[in-house]
C-alpha cells in the first residue's frame, strides 16, 4: 500500500535542496585569498616602477583588477606593466574606448587594458568588445572591475590603491603623491605559490 501523499514533506525536501544548491553556488563563487602584500608608493615614478616589477610575475591568462579613486595611479601602474611586458603603443586611460589591446613586441603576452566603469560585467560583454586577441593568451588589466569581471577567471590579482591619509584622519595635501598599494592574489591554482613580497623595492 502506498504511503499517503505529503505535500508538506515534499516542500521541505525542495526547500532543503534549494538551500544546498545555494550553498554550493556560494562556495563555488567564493575564491580564497592566498597571497597579500602592502606597499607604500611615494611618487608616480615609483608607481610605474612597481608596474615594471609586477610585469615580471605575470603570465598569459592572468587577470589583474585595479581599484582606486580617480587619480590614484591605476593607469601609471599599467604603464609600467606595459613597459615590463614589452608591448606596443603608449598605455593611456581607456575610458573613452573601454578597451585597448597592446600587442607584444617581445614574443610575450599582449596587454589588454580595460576600463570597466561603463560595463555591466561578465565574459560575454568582454567578448562583445571584439578584442582582436585571445584573452587566455593575454594579460588582462581591468580598472573599475569590482563586481563585474571576476567571472573571467577564478584566479586573479586584485590591486587596491589608496591615498595615504594624515594621522588625524584628514587627507594629506593633494600634492602628496604617497599611496598605499595592497596586492591580493586569489585562487589556489595561480597565486598560492607566488611570493608577492618580491615586489617590495
Amino acid at each position: 500500500m502506498e504511503a499517503p501523499h505529503r505535500p508538506a514533506d515534499e516542500s521541505a525536501r525542495a526547500a532543503e535542496a534549494a538551500r544546498t544548491a545555494d550553498t554550493a553556488r556560494a562556495e563555488a563563487a567564493e575564491v580564497a585569498e592566498v597571497a597579500e602584500v602592502k606597499l607604500t608608493v611615494r611618487s608616480p615614478e615609483q608607481m610605474r616602477e612597481l608596474g615594471l616589477r609586477l610585469a615580471a610575475l605575470l603570465r598569459p591568462g592572468d587577470l589583474v583588477m585595479l581599484t582606486g579613486e580617480l587619480g590614484a595611479g591605476k593607469t601609471t601602474l599599467t604603464r609600467g606593466l606595459g613597459e615590463g611586458l614589452g608591448v606596443r603603443g603608449a598605455v593611456t586611460s581607456p575610458t573613452f574606448v573601454i578597451a585597448r589591446v597592446h600587442p607584444s613586441l617581445a614574443g610575450g603576452p599582449a596587454l589588454v587594458h580595460v576600463d570597466a566603469y561603463r560595463l555591466g560585467g561578465g565574459l560575454d560583454e568582454m567578448e562583445d568588445l571584439d578584442l582582436d586577441v585571445s584573452l587566455p593568451d593575454s594579460v588582462v588589466v581591468v580598472e573599475w572591475g569590482d563586481g563585474k569581471v571576476e567571472e573571467l577567471s577564478d584566479d586573479r590579482l586584485h590591486v587596491v590603491i589608496d591615498r595615504i591619509v594624515g594621522g588625524t584622519g584628514e587627507e594629506v595635501p593633494e600634492e602628496d603623491d604617497r599611496r598605499e598599494v595592497t596586492l591580493r592574489g586569489y585562487g589556489t591554482n595561480r597565486w598560492s605559490d607566488v611570493d608577492l613580497a618580491v615586489l617590495r623595492p
